[in-house]
C-alpha cells in the first residue's frame, strides 16, 4: 500500500490537485486506512502517534462528502487546545479550497459575536475547542440538523485537560444518524466507555508507534543537576549546531525564565505558553514555522498537533512527568520523512519519569556524555556563524496553491446589507464569467473578501470596478490577505 496515490482512494480531482499544491505526495499510511472507510461512512477508532498525517486523513473526506450548496454545517470537530483548532481549519480550508469548502474556528478568547457573524454565512465544517462549542450550541449559532461527521481529535488530550465531560456533552445533542470517528494517541478505559457508548460498530485503526517514534527520531538523555542545566543547554545548542529547536519546559514560569536568559546572550528565541493572549501565541507559531527565530521555548501547549516542518531538535528542558507527553512532544521533529533528535535533561529526582518513559518505549534512552569545553569551543565558530546569518524562510504550506487563487476586497459587507448571493450576482454579469469561477465569499462588517478562480481575477477586478452590487458603486482591488 506505500505507493498508493490519492487517486487511487477515489478522491475528486479537485481535492488531488489542492494536496499536490499543498505538498501532500502519497497518503501516509493512517490516510491510508482511514479514508477509505471515512468514505463509506464507517465510525472509526484511530489509534496513532502525532505526525502520523491524521489530520488530512478525516480532512480529506470530510472535503470530498460534503454538499457545497447548503448553508449549514456537516461536519463538526472538536479540538484540545486552540492553537490545534486553528492549525486544523486552516488545513480543512485549503484541502478543500478549489472545492469552495468553507470551514470556520470557534475557540475561547476570541469574541463570540465575530464567530456568530462567520456562523451565519454558509459554512461547511465547524472546527472548535468543547467549551466554546457548546456555548455556541446553546446560543443557537452553530445549528446541528444537519451534521453527517462528527470528529473528536487528540481525544487523550481532551481527557487529560478535563474536556471529556464536555465532549459527551456535544455528543448528546448531535443527529444520532451521524458517523463519528475519534482520533487519539492513547486509548484509555474513559475513552473506550465514550466510544462505546456513542459509536456505532467502530472499525480500530492502530499505526504502530514504534516506527514513528524510533525510525526517524534518535534520542538521547544527559544527567544534569538543576543549577547546571541552563549551562548545559547553551552548550547543547552550540555543539548541535541547532537550525530549529523547541525547548519544552513544565510550567510557565520556566519558560519565561529560560527564554529571557537566552535573549539575555543573544540566542534568537521566542516563548509559548498558556499565560500569553492568544493573538500572540498564534503570531509566535506562525513566525516560527516561517523561520524567523531558530529557537522556541514552550510548554506542552505547543506539544500537541502544531504542524511546523524542519524542527531539528527536541530539547526537553523539564522532563514530562507523563510518559504520553514526551511522545507528543518529540512528534514535532522527524516529521515528513525527516531525521529528528529528542535530547532530555535528566536530574537525580527524574529518573523515574525516564525510566516510565522507557518502558513505554520499549527501548533504552542513550545517556550521553556532557560536551567537553574544548568541543563547545571548537564548534562555537561555526554556531555563530549560522546564528548571525539572515534566516532562510520557509514557505508558507499554502503558497503554491494560493498562486491559483485570486483574492477580491472590497469596500461593502454586512454594513450595508450585501450578502453572498448579491456579489455573485454581480459577478455573473461580468462577460466570461460562470459560476465555476468564483470560490469562497467572506462577508465581514465593512468589507468582503472573494476567491476568484481559473485565472479570471483580473477580469472580474474589473468588471466589479465598473458595475453595482445592490444598485451601489463598489471599490474593488486585489487583497493583500
Amino acid at each position: 500500500m506505500s505507493n498508493f496515490s490519492f487517486e487511487e482512494l477515489g478522491i475528486s480531482g479537485e481535492l488531488v490537485e489542492a494536496l499536490h499544491k499543498l505538498g501532500y505526495r502519497n497518503p501516509s499510511k493512517v490516510q491510508q486506512q482511514v479514508i477509505p472507510k471515512a468514505l463509506e461512512n464507517s465510525d472509526i477508532i484511530v489509534k496513532a502517534q502525532t505526525g502520523s498525517g491524521k489530520t488530512a486523513s478525516f480532512g480529506i473526506p470530510l472535503c470530498e462528502t460534503v454538499d457545497i450548496e447548503e448553508r449549514s454545517p456537516q461536519a463538526l470537530i472538536l479540538t484540545p487546545t486552540r492553537e490545534l483548532c486553528v492549525q486544523v481549519k486552516e488545513e480543512i480550508s485549503n484541502i478543500g479550497r478549489l472545492k469552495k469548502v468553507k470551514a470556520v474556528a470557534v475557540f475561547g478568547k476570541q469574541p463570540f459575536s465575530d464567530q456568530a457573524r462567520d456562523l451565519k454565512q454558509r459554512t461547511h465544517v465547524v472546527v472548535g475547542t468543547p467549551g466554546r462549542t457548546l456555548d455556541h450550541i446553546d446560543r443557537g449559532t452553530i445549528v446541528l440538523d444537519k451534521v453527517k461527521y462528527f470528529i473528536i481529535d487528540e481525544a487523550d488530550e481532551m481527557l487529560n485537560m478535563g474536556f471529556i465531560d464536555q465532549v459527551e456533552q456535544v455528543m448528546k445533542k448531535l443527529p444520532k444518524d451521524r458517523v463519528t470517528m475519534l482520533f487519539s494517541a492513547t486509548i484509555s478505559e474513559q475513552i473506550d466507555v465514550l466510544c462505546r457508548k456513542y459509536m456505532k460498530d467502530p472499525i480500530k485503526i492502530e499505526i504502530n508507534p514504534e516506527r514513528i517514534t524510533t525510525e526517524r527520531i534518535k534520542h538521547v538523555c544527559y544527567k544534569v543537576g538543576y543549577d547546571y542545566k541552563f549551562n548545559l543547554l547553551k552548550d547543547i545548542l552550540i555543539t548541535e549546531n541547532v537550525d530549529s529547536s523547541i525547548i519544552f519546559c513544565s510550567t510557565k514560569e520556566n519558560v519565561d525564565e529560560v527564554s529571557e536568559k537566552l535573549k539575555a546572550q543573544g540566542f534568537p528565541c521566542s516563548k509559548l505558553h498558556g499565560g500569553m493572549m492568544q493573538a500572540e501565541r498564534l503570531e509566535v507559531i506562525n513566525s516560527f514555522k516561517r523561520g524567523y527565530f531558530r529557537l522556541l521555548v514552550a510548554t506542552d501547549v505547543a506539544a500537541r498537533g502544531i504542524d511546523v516542518q524542519d524542527v531539528t531538535h527536541i530539547i526537553n528542558y523539564d522532563i514530562p512527568m507523563e510518559k504520553e507527553s514526551y511522545v507528543h512532544r518529540i512528534g514535532r521533529t522527524g516529521r515528513a520523512g525527516k531525521q529528528g533528535k529528542a535530547i532530555t535533561f535528566v536530574n537525580s529526582f527524574d529518573n523515574r519519569f525516564l525510566l516510565q518513559i522507557e518502558e513505554y518505549l520499549g527501548f533504552s534512552i542513550s545517556k550521553e556524555e556532557m560536551p567537553s569545553k574544548d568541543l563547545v569551543f571548537n564548534m562555537k565558530k561555526a554556531f555563530l556563524e549560522k546564528l548571525n546569518s539572515k534566516p532562510v524562510l520557509k514557505k508558507d504550506k499554502s503558497s503554491e496553491l494560493n498562486k491559483q487563487i485570486y483574492k477580491i476586497y472590497i469596500n461593502a459587507g454586512k454594513k450595508k446589507k450585501i450578502r453572498p448571493g448579491d456579489i455573485v450576482g454581480a459577478i455573473l454579469n461580468i462577460e466570461g464569467i460562470s459560476s465555476d469561477d468564483i470560490g469562497i465569499i467572506d462577508i465581514q462588517d465593512g468589507f468582503s473578501y472573494i476567491d476568484i478562480l481559473n485565472g479570471k481575477g483580473n477580469t472580474v477586478l474589473e468588471g466589479l470596478n465598473t458595475s453595482n452590487i445592490k444598485g451601489k458603486a463598489v471599490k474593488a482591488q486585489r487583497a493583500k490577505k
